[in-house]
């Protein structure tokens, strides 16, 4: 970590709340807060690690980028 206002410490979790509030939460209205959490669920396990290519991981999901290391890893 470098100091404090650094503006490049926390953009990978910015971007994925950015994404989250974007593409998700910003189309849905929640009962209540374990509505919401299920929501998020989904939105993680059934689109954003299978579906979403991410820039940071060269252009794959993270499924595949784990994946791909996976193997670099296993051999």
């Amino acid at each position: 970590m470098s100091r404090t206002g650094c503006c490049y410490d926390n953009a990978v979790m910015e971007r994925f709340f950015w994404s989250l509030k974007h593409e998700w939460t910003k189309f849905e209205t929640f009962a209540d807060i374990q509505d919401a959490r299920l929501s998020v669920f989904r939105y993680i396990e059934t689109f954003y690690n299978t579906d979403r290519i991410h820039q940071s991981l060269d252009y794959l999901t993270p499924n595949q980028f784990e994946a791909q290391h996976a193997n670099v890893l296993a051999a």
